[in-house]
């Protein structure tokens, strides 16, 4: 009897099922909460707000994106442009060639680069901007400055990070009369826009779990 009894009760024992994990929330894409320090202004046709990137070492003087509470990696989407100071009488004169090169990089706030970000193109004639920007002094009441050429940027940002900083680091011009690079502290170095994240919702919090009552009574 003893001897039977010990399989019979090893037979019972069955697997503790734990309960699955919850799944994950879908991916939620949006426009990004920029902070931006030197903003460029509004396109005429596209109506995004373009942003200008200044060249310099400390993240906080930046074009700042603020992230969404996120489980996982994030991901920051935008485009990128050159910028070109349009001149009708240079394009007129067939001397408004301009070739632009534009290095920007995307860094935690500590400084730490996550990664650079490239644009580069020609300009010839006004059908090489990519818009042009209103509030200016110039005819139909846009600036002279505008964007020109376009770069989709994707860049994976690690989940710990609750903010990042886009700051320019070099650009290199070449013009009928020369080459010129620049990357002195404080000078514009491209132009982004439509700037989006990408990233999964994290859960809220959870509710704070009520005290026990102690169990004990007052003493009449």
């Amino acid at each position: 009897m003893l001897v039977l009894a010990a399989p019979i009760a090893a037979q019972d024992r069955r697997p503790v099922r734990r309960p699955a994990p919850a799944p994950l929330p879908p991916p939620k894409q949006e426009p990004a909460e920029v902070i931006c320090p030197t903003p460029l202004g509004e396109g005429v046709a596209s109506k995004l707000a373009f942003c200008d990137v200044m060249s310099g070492r400390n993240p906080a003087e930046g074009v700042l994106i603020k992230l969404p509470p996120h489980r996982g990696p994030a991901t920051l989407t935008f485009d990128l442009h050159n910028r070109h100071t349009y001149s009708e009488e240079q394009v007129k004169a067939n001397r408004a060639f301009s070739h632009y090169t534009a290095t920007i990089g995307v860094l935690t706030m500590d400084n730490t680069l996550i990664s650079r970000a490239v644009v580069d193109n020609e300009f010839r004639t006004v059908t090489d901007l990519v818009d042009r920007v209103s509030g200016g002094a110039g005819p139909g009441g846009v600036k002279a400055v505008a964007p020109t050429g376009t770069e989709s940027i994707s860049i994976m940002i690690p989940e710990q990070e609750e903010q990042v900083s886009i700051l320019g680091e070099k650009l290199t011009v070449e013009r009928l009369d020369g080459i010129a690079t620049y990357s002195s502290p404080g000078r514009p170095i491209a132009i982004i826009s439509n700037v989006k994240i990408e990233y999964r919702p994290a859960p809220p919090p959870k509710p704070a779990t009520p005290p026990k009552p102690s169990g004990t009574r007052k003493r009449e």
